[in-house]
C-alpha cells in the first residue's frame, strides 16, 4: 500500500504509568499481521466518550453506548478487519463473548470492558477468533506499546497516526496521548472512525466527558473525506489518574481549562491526520465559511463545500473553479445571497458581489492549488456566523481502494 503524500511521521510517545498494551493476529482477514488490540488500565481509571448517529450502529457502539454511563473502565479491546456491524444476534452473542472473556480475565466488571471493531460491514465477528485473540493478548499485556497498538487497529490507512500533549494544572505535569485510525468512510458527525485518548490526569467522568464532547466539536466532527458515516465511530477517553493532580471535576477546578485546552488540540491533530491519510489524497483542504446567520449555518455550508464531489475534484485537477463553491453553498439549504456571497482560494478573492473580480489573475490561485494545502474561503456577507470543517481532494485512488475493498 502507498504511503499518503500528506503522511507525518509517529511520534515518539511517553508511556502512562499502569497502562498495558497487547496486540495479537487474531486471523480475521487472511493476513499475517496483528489485528486485536487490548488496552488493560489500572483500577479507577475514567472513560467517557461520543459514538456515531448512524441508526444502524454495530453491536460494539452499543456495548459502549451501555457502558459509559457507569464512568468506569477496565480494557479497551479494538478488532480490525471486521467491523461486525449489520450482524444480528450473532454480532450481539460475539461482542459479549469477547467482553466477558476480557472481564474474566482482568477481573473486573464487564461494563468497565470497552468494545470496538472497524472493517467490513455484514460478516459476524468469529466468537471463536474473538475471544482466543483476547486471550492471547492478555497472556501478553505489557509487551506492547502505542505504535504496535495504533498499526493493529488498521484497514485501508498508509501510516499509523497519534499524537500528543502535555499540560500543567498547578504544579502538575499531566500527558494526554491520543491514536486514530480512519482513511474512508468519514463523515463522523461524531467522532471520527476509531480514535482513542489516554491521560494520566485525574477527572471525573462527567467533567472528562464534557471536555471530549468540546474537543470533538472543533476536531472529529468538523472533517469529511467521502460524505459517508460509518456504522463502527467511536471516540473513547480513558483518564487513570495517576498524575496525582487535584481531580478535575468542572470548569471551576484549578486546570480544568488548561486540560481541556490541550485535550482539544490534541483531539484537533488527530482529526486532521486522518483527512491527511484520506483514501487516494493528495492535497489537505481547510474550508471556512464567515458571514452565515449562525456558526451552525456556517458548519452546515462548509460541510456542502468540503463535501462536494464536483469542488473535490477541482481542486485534484488544480482547477480554481469558484463556481463550484457557489454551487455547494448554493444547495446547502442555509440563509445565502447571491449578490452577498465572496469567495477566496488560498487568501485571494476571486468573486465577489455575485460575479467574479475585475481583473483576476487566475496565476497565483494556480499555485496556491498546486500544493498540498489548500485553503478555501466563503464569506455570505449575511452576519458573524463561522465555521471551518477540513477535507481532502478526490482522486482515482479512491475510486481504486473503495472497488475492491471487501477483498
Amino acid at each position: 500500500m502507498t504511503v499518503s503524500p500528506l503522511a507525518r511521521p509517529f511520534p515518539d510517545l511517553p508511556a502512562i504509568p499502569g497502562v498495558r498494551i497487547a496486540t495479537t493476529c487474531a486471523g480475521y482477514k487472511p493476513w499475517a499481521r496483528d489485528d486485536l488490540l487490548l488496552i488493560a488500565f489500572p483500577p479507577g481509571t475514567k472513560v467517557a466518550g461520543v459514538t456515531t448517529r448512524s441508526r444502524c450502529p454495530s453491536p460494539e457502539v452499543e456495548t459502549c453506548r451501555r457502558h459509559l454511563p457507569f464512568g468506569e473502565a477496565r480494557a479497551l479491546i479494538v478488532n480490525a478487519g471486521n467491523s461486525n456491524a449489520f450482524t444480528g444476534a450473532a454480532g450481539r452473542a460475539a461482542t459479549a463473548a469477547q467482553v466477558k472473556e476480557a472481564a474474566r480475565l482482568l477481573c473486573c466488571w464487564p461494563r468497565e470492558v470497552f468494545p470496538a471493531s472497524t472493517g467490513v460491514i455484514g460478516v459476524p465477528l468469529p466468537t471463536d477468533k474473538a475471544v482466543a485473540g483476547v486471550r492471547a493478548a492478555h497472556a501478553a499485556l505489557g509487551s506492547g506499546d502505542w505504535l504496535q497498538a495504533t498499526q493493529a487497529i488498521g484497514t485501508t490507512d498508509t501510516f499509523p497516526k497519534a499524537a500528543w500533549r502535555e499540560a500543567m494544572l498547578g504544579e502538575t505535569r499531566v500527558r494526554l496521548i491520543g491514536f486514530v485510525k480512519g482513511s474512508g468512510m468519514i463523515a463522523p458527525d461524531m467522532a471520527t472512525m476509531l480514535a482513542f485518548v489516554v491521560t494520566d490526569t485525574a477527572v471525573a467522568p462527567a467533567f472528562l466527558q464534557q471536555a471530549l464532547s468540546a474537543a470533538n466539536a472543533t476536531s472529529f466532527s468538523a472533517i469529511t473525506v467521502d460524505g459517508d458515516t460509518s456504522t463502527s465511530d467511536t471516540c473513547l477517553a480513558f483518564a487513570t489518574g495517576r498524575a496525582g493532580n487535584a481531580p478535575l471535576t468542572g470548569w471551576e477546578s484549578p486546570g480544568a481549562e488548561a486540560f481541556a485546552f490541550a485535550l482539544a488540540d490534541l483531539c484537533r491533530d488527530l482529526a486532521l491526520l486522518v483527512v491527511r491519510d484520506g483514501e487516494g489524497a493528495r492535497k489537505l483542504i481547510e474550508v471556512r465559511v464567515t458571514g452565515a446567520v449562525s456558526d451552525q449555518s456556517a458548519k452546515v455550508i462548509a460541510m456542502s463545500i468540503a463535501n462536494s464531489p464536483l469542488v473535490k475534484t477541482a481542486i485534484a485537477g488544480g482547477d480554481a473553479n469558484w463556481g463550484r463553491v457557489v454551487m455547494a453553498v448554493g444547495k446547502a439549504g442555509e440563509p445565502a445571497e447571491r449578490d452577498r456571497l465572496s469567495i477566496r482560494f488560498g487568501g485571494v478573492l476571486v468573486a465577489r458581489d455575485g460575479a467574479v473580480v475585475a481583473g483576476y489573475d487566475e496565476g497565483p490561485v494556480a499555485a496556491h492549488l498546486a500544493g498540498e494545502e489548500v485553503e478555501v474561503e466563503a464569506d455570505l456577507g449575511l452576519g458573524t456566523g463561522r465555521a471551518t470543517v477540513f477535507t481532502c481532494d478526490l482522486t482515482q485512488g479512491y475510486i481504486s481502494i473503495n472497488a475492491d475493498y471487501r477483498s
